[in-house]
C-alpha cells in the first residue's frame, strides 16, 4: 500500500511482474501494530503504516453517518476472500469494534442532543442469505425455505415478514446483534454452514421527524458482509456434470455481472439488461448498487502469496465497481401534511354519504364505493398515527426479557462448568453455551433433554454428562460419536478443564471446568484448527509425518504445510458427508487420503502431495476418487438435498442429478519406478518392482523386463554392452519393454469381480500405452511386449535414460467401466515399431535416418580423434614446461650434475619421435582402458548372479500352498533341491563383490 490510495501486487512466481491499482483509500493492517490499554490494536508509531479500526471508521463510517443525517440512503459492502478481514472490518472482534457497532454507537450519541421539535426513530433488522434462502436472524420462529422476497411499486424489493425492531439506545442494538449472531450460529451448527459461505445484511432505518415543518427525512443504511469470494479451481470440478448446479456462490456471480453491466453503463456502453433479478442479494440491493444510495465497497485482500490469484481477482472486481455512478437524493416525506389530507378527505366522504339517500340501485353502489374508500383511508390514518413511543414500549418489553436471560447466563458461567461452541468462523465461536448442572444431564436433539444440541450426527439422546462431587464425566449413548481430545470414546470419560469435545459429525465444544479450576487461561489457542489437528494426529497425519522436515532456513516446507491445512479443513466436511449419506441411506463411505504426486515424477522428486477423497459404496464395492474441488462441489449439493429431507420434502432426484452417484471409472491404484540406466549401457534389466499406492504402501508387484535388442527383436548379448553411453549417440537403438505378471494385487483381493490394467509412457510419447485388461485374477499374467526404436539417438534421450525412470501405473477396473486404451494415431511407427526420441524431427525424416548410420559412425570417429588431439596438445604443453625447467636447471648445475640429468632429455626425445604418442605417453589412458575392461567383466558376472537371484525370487509355491495366509505370499518358497545351494550361492556372490572391491581399491 502506497500513499494511502495505491495498491501494488507482485506475482510470487514472477516477482518482476507487477500490477498497480488506485482506489480512494488503501489500508495496510497486517503488521506494525501494538495493543493499547483497552486491548485494541493501534499503530506502533509514526514509522508504521498500520491502519486500525478507528482509522477505517473515521474515513468510511463517519461518511455513512453524514449521509444518513442529510437524508441519503447509504450502503457499505465488504467483499473479498475468506480470512482476508471482511468480518473484522464490518463487525470486529473483542475490543476492536468494526464499522457496524461504531456507526450504531455514534448514531445514538448524536441523537441524545435532539431538539424539542424533532423526533428520531431507529429500527434495526438483521438477515442472512444462504444458498438463495433468506433467514430472519431476529425472529424466534424459523420458516422452512426462508422468507420470500417481494416487489412493491413504490417500495421496490423487500423481504416479506422480516422483523424490524425499534431501538432507542446502542445497548439495545448491541443485544439485538448478539441475538442475531446466536441465531446465525445455531443455524450454522446444524450444517456447519460458516458465515464465510453466507451473506449477512444489517439494515438500519433512520427517520428524522420535524414536527414544525410537517416533514420527515428517512435514510436506509445497508451494512453487508458478503460471503467469501473463493473460486473453485477448474482441476477436479471442471467437467463435473453438477458443477453449475451449486448455488452457494450464485449471489456473488450475479453481483459481479450486475457490477460489470453498471460499469459499462457508466462508461457509455449500451447495455440491454442488468440482471438484478438473478439472485436474492442483487434484488435486495438494487437501489444500493445502481440507484438512490451513496455506496462504499471495502475490498479485503490477503498479503499471503498463495492467495495471489484471489487477491488479483478481488482488486479487478473493485476496479470495475469504482466506475459505477449512483444518483442519490434526499428522502423527504410530508407526514403531517398527509395526515391532514386524509382527515379532510374522510370528512368530505362522510358529508357525501349523508347527502345520499337509500333509493335507487345506482346510489347504493356509489354508497358502497364511498364506504370502501373511507375504510381504506381510515386504516392508513390509523397506521400512521400509531405513536413511536408505543412501538418502543413493545420492543423494550421484549428486550428486557432477553436481557434477563443474558444476565442469568452470565451468573451461571460463574457457578457451573459448561461447554461453549467452537466454529470455523471465529465470529461464531463462543456464542452457544451449555451448562452442566449438578446430577445427570442428557444431551441431544430431543426437547426432553436438559441440554438441547443441534448438528449433524446428533441423536435424540446422544450422551450423558454427569456432575457429581466436583467431577464431570461424559458417557456416549447407543454408540453415538463422542470424541475427547481427538480420540473417540465409548466409555465414561472424566473431563478436565479445557478438554476438547466433539459430538456427532462435527459439533465442537471446549469444556470449561469449575471456577476453582480456572485461571487466566488463553482459550483463543483452542480454535477450530486445533480441534481438527487433534483429529488428524489420531488418524496418523501431521506436518512431520507428511514429510515436511525443515528447510535450510529452519522453516517448514510451505507446500506440505498447505497440504496439511487442506487435510484438516476437509476432515469435518468428510464427516458431515458421511453422516448425510447414512441418514439419506445412500450407502457411501468417504475417506480422506493424501496422494503422493512423486509417483508420477520420472525423477522421483519428493514433497509433492495433494489431498483426495476416496468414495466407496458399501454394497457394490464400487470406488471413486474425488479431488478436493470436486468433493466440495458435491458436498454443497448434498447439503441442499439434506435440507429438503429435514423439511420433510420429497428428495427423489434422477440418478444423473444425484450428488451421491457417479458412473464407475478406472481407479489409479499405484505406481512403480523402473530406472532406465541399464538401457543406456545396452544391458538387460529384469525388475521385480513394487507398485506403491498414494500412501506409500505396496499395492502389488509387477515383473517387468527392459531388453536392448536388434532391429529384428533378438536380445543383445553381453558383448554388445557399451562402456560410455556416448557411444550410442547418433545410432539406432532398439529395445523392448516386457510386462510379464502383476502379483498379489490387493484391489482384486478386496473384490474378485474387479480387473486391472497397467499403463506406462516413455520419454516423448504423447500418449500412454496400456496393457490388455485382466479380470478376477490376483496373480495376473499379462505377458505383453512392445518394441521401441530410436533411429538417431540424441543427447537428450541418452541423458533421459541415465537419469530418469519409467513410471508404471496400475489401474483398477470395475464392472461397467470402460477399459483404458491408447490412441494409436498419436503413436509414430517405423517398420511396425513404436518410435521414440523424435521430438526434433518429423516422420518424413525417418526414411533418411536409416541411411545415416554410416555418417554417425564417421562422426564418432572424428569425435575420438578430436579428443586424442586435445590430449596431445595438453601433453605438448606439459613437455614444453618441463623442457624449460630442465634448461634452467642445466644452466645452474656443474659438470657432474650434467651427466646425471643427461638421460632424461634422451627419454623425452625418444617419446617425442614415437609414432603412437597417445598410447605410449599417457599412462592414464592405459589405466582407463584396463578399468573399463574390468568393469565390463564385473557387469557380466553380476548379471549371471543376478539372474540366478531373480529365478529364486520369481519362484512361486505349488497349488497346495495357496491355502496359506496372505502374509505368507511375500516370502520366498524354495524347492528342496534349491534350498541347499542357497548358502553357497550367497557366499559366491559376497566373495565376488569383495574381489572386485579389492581390485578397484588397487
Amino acid at each position: 500500500m502506497h500513499s494511502g490510495t495505491t495498491t501494488i501486487i507482485h506475482d510470487p512466481k514472477n516477482p518482476e511482474h507487477m500490477k498497480s491499482f488506485t482506489f480512494d483509500l488503501a489500508y495496510w493492517s497486517h503488521s506494525g501494530f501494538q495493543r493499547d490499554k483497552d486491548g485494541a490494536l493501534i499503530s506502533t508509531g509514526s514509522n508504521s503504516d498500520f491502519a486500525g479500526q478507528k482509522d477505517v471508521f473515521r474515513d468510511l463510517g463517519q461518511g455513512i453517518l453524514d449521509s444518513a443525517w442529510q437524508g441519503y440512503n447509504a450502503t457499505l459492502l465488504a467483499y473479498g476472500q475468506t480470512g482476508s478481514g471482511k468480518s473484522y472490518s464490518m463487525i470486529g472482534y473483542g475490543a476492536d469494534k468494526g464499522i457496524i457497532p461504531n456507526v450504531c454507537e455514534e448514531l445514538f450519541k448524536a441523537t441524545e442532543n435532539k431538539e424539542k421539535n424533532q423526533q428520531y426513530q431507529v429500527t434495526f433488522s438483521m438477515l442472512e442469505i444462504y444458498n438463495e434462502e433468506v433467514r430472519d436472524l431476529l425472529s424466534k420462529t424459523k420458516k422452512p425455505r426462508g422468507l420470500k422476497v417481494r416487489e412493491d411499486q413504490h417500495q421496490g424489493f423487500y423481504v416479506d415478514g422480516l422483523t424490524s425492531v425499534p431501538c432507542d439506545s446502542y445497548a439495545h442494538i448491541e443485544r439485538l446483534m448478539e441475538q442475531g449472531i446466536k441465531a446465525r450460529t445455531t443455524a450454522a451448527t446444524s450444517m456447519n454452514a460458516t458465515s464465510s459461505r453466507s451473506h449477512m445484511v444489517i439494515t438500519i432505518q433512520f427517520k428524522q421527524v420535524f414536527l414544525d415543518g410537517d416533514l420527515t427525512k428517512q435514510s436506509i443504511i445497508n451494512l453487508v458482509d458478503l460471503a467469501g469470494s473463493e473460486r473453485q479451481k477448474s482441476s477436479g470440478s471442471e467437467g463435473d456434470r453438477l458443477r453449475e448446479g451449486s448455488r452457494v456462490n450464485l449471489s456473488l456471480t450475479t453481483l459481479g455481472n450486475v457490477i460489470s453491466a453498471l460499469a459499462d453503463v457508466a462508461t457509455g456502453k449500451r447495455v440491454l439488461h442488468i440482471p438484478y433479478r438473478d439472485s436474492v442479494l442483487t434484488r435486495l440491493l438494487q437501489s444500493a448498487l445502481g440507484g438512490n444510495s451513496k455506496t462504499i465497497m471495502i475490498a479485503a485482500i490477503s498479503p499471503a502469496d498463495i492467495c495471489y490469484e484471489e487477491t488479483l481477482s478481488t482488486l479487478r472486481y473493485a476496479e470495475r465497481t469504482k466506475k459505477i455512478k449512483n444518483k442519490a437524493v434526499i428522502n423527504t416525506s410530508p407526514t403531517e401534511k398527509l395526515i391532514k389530507q386524509l382527515k379532510a378527505e374522510n370528512n368530505r366522504l362522510l358529508s357525501r354519504l349523508a347527502g345520499l339517500g337509500n333509493s335507487g340501485r345506482r346510489v347504493a353502489d356509489k354508497t358502497r364505493e364511498l364506504e370502501h374508500l373511507l375504510a381504506k383511508n381510515q386504516a392508513r390514518l390509523q397506521t400512521i398515527q400509531i405513536t413511536w413511543e408505543h412501538q418502543l414500549e413493545e420492543a423494550r418489553k421484549e428486550w428486557e426479557e432477553q436481557y434477563s436471560t443474558i444476565t442469568q447466563e452470565r451468573q451461571m458461567m460463574k457457578a457451573f462448568p459448561y461447554l461453549f461452541n467452537v466454529n470455523e468462523d471465529p465470529q461464531l465461536t463462543g456464542v452457544l453455551k451449555h451448562f452442566i448442572q449438578a446430577g445427570s444431564s442428557n444431551v441431544g436433539q430431543a426437547a426432553s433433554n436438559k441440554m438441547i444440541l443441534q448438528g449433524l450426527g446428533i441423536s435424540d439422546k446422544h450422551a450423558t454428562f454427569t456432575n457429581i462431587d466436583g467431577e464431570v464425566t461424559v458417557m456416549p449413548q447407543s454408540k453415538c460419536r463422542v470424541v475427547v481430545n481427538g480420540v473417540p470414546t465409548v466409555t465414561k470419560t472424566k473431563l478436565q478443564h479445557l478438554d476438547r469435545v466433539i459430538l456427532g459429525s462435527n459439533s465442537a465444544y471446549l469444556y470449561i471446568g469449575f471456577p476453582s479450576e480456572r485461571s487466566n487461561d488463553d482459550v483463543t489457542k483452542f480454535d477450530y484448527d486445533f480441534f481438527q489437528s487433534e483429529l488428524a494426529a489420531a488418524e496418523g497425519v501431521s506436518v512431520d509425518k507428511l514429510g515436511a522436515g525443515n528447510n535450510r532456513d529452519g522453516k517448514v516446507d510451505p507446500s506440505v504445510l498447505a497440504v496439511f491445512q487442506d487435510y484438516i479443513k476437509l476432515i469435518p466436511l468428510v464427516a458431515e458427508a458421511n453422516q448425510m449419506s447414512k441418514e439419506l441411506r445412500k450407502g457411501l463411505t468417504l475417506e480422506l487420503k493424501v496422494k503422493n504426486l512423486t509417483s508420477s515424477d520420472s525423477k522421483g522428486y519428493d514433497l509433492q502431495k495433494e489431498v483426495i477423497v476416496k468414495v466407496t459404496h458399501k454394497e457394490t464395492r464400487e470406488v471413486w476418487i474425488w479431488s478436493k474441488a470436486k468433493f466440495i462441489n458435491r458436498k454443497y449439493l448434498m447439503e441442499e438435498i439434506y435440507r429438503h429431507f429435514l423439511d420433510g420434502e420429497n428428495i427423489s432426484v434422477a440418478q444423473e442429478d444425484d450428488p451421491f452417484w457417479d458412473p464407475v471409472e478406472a481407479i489409479h491404484l499405484g505406481s512403480a519406478h523402473v530406472w532406465l540406466q541399464s538401457l543406456a549401457y545396452c544391458m538387460k534389466l529384469e525388475e521385480q518392482a513394487e507398485l506403491l499406492n498414494s500412501e506409500g504402501l505396496e499395492e502389488a508387484v509387477v515383473l517387468i523386463n527392459i531388453i536392448p535388442c536388434s532391429s529384428t527383436g533378438e536380445a543383445c548379448s553381453e558383448d554388445d554392452m557399451v562402456i560410455n553411453p556416448l557411444e550410442l549417440l547418433g545410432r539406432r537403438i532398439d529395445f523392448q519393454i516386457q510386462i510379464l505378471k502383476c502379483l498379489g494385487v490387493k484391489w482384486l483381493k478386496e473384490d474378485a469381480r474387479r480387473g486391472i490394467q497397467i499403463g506406462y509412457k516413455i520419454y516423448d510419447l504423447q500418449t500412454t500405452l496400456y496393457t490388455k485388461s485382466v479380470w478376477k485374477t490376483v496373480n495376473a499374467k499379462i505377458e505383453e511386449t512392445v518394441h521401441f526404436v530410436a533411429l538417431n539417438a540424441s543427447h537428450e534421450f541418452l541423458n533421459y535414460l541415465q537419469k530418469n525412470a519409467l513410471i508404471v501405473d496400475l489401474w483398477g477396473l470395475q464392472e461397467g467401466c470402460a477399459e483404458l486404451n491408447c490412441t494409436q494415431k498419436d503413436l509414430i511407427k517405423w517398420e511396425g515399431y513404436v518410435m521414440v526420441d523424435n521430438m526434433k524431427t518429423s516422420p518424413a525424416q525417418a526414411a533418411s535416418w536409416a541411411t545415416s548410420n554410416q555418417m554417425a559412425d564417421v562422426y564418432l570417429k572424428l569425435l575420438k580423434l578430436e579428443q586424442e588431439t586435445e590430449l596431445l596438445r595438453s601433453m605438448n604443453r606439459a613437455l614444453r614446461e618441463e623442457n624449460m625447467l630442465l634448461k634452467d636447471s642445466l644452466r645452474g648445475c656443474g659438470t657432474g650434475q650434467d651427466h646425471q640429468l643427461s638421460n632424461k632429455p634422451r627419454i623425452i626425445t625418444q617419446l617425442a619421435s614415437h609414432k603412437d604418442v597417445p598410447q605410449m605417453c599417457s599412462p592414464r589412458t592405459s589405466h582407463d582402458a584396463d578399468f573399463a575392461k574390468a568393469l565390463k567383466v564385473f557387469y557380466q558376472r553380476m548379471n549371471i548372479v543376478r539372474g540366478q537371484f531373480l529365478k529364486l525370487r520369481h519362484y512361486r509355491p505349488p497349488v497346495s500352498s495357496r491355502l496359506l495366509p496372505f502374509s505368507m505370499s511375500k516370502r520366498i518358497f524354495l524347492p528342496t533341491h534349491l534350498a541347499g545351494s542357497w548358502k553357497a550361492l550367497v557366499t559366491k556372490f559376497l566373495l565376488l563383490v569383495q574381489n572386485v572391491k579389492s581390485n578397484f581399491c588397487r
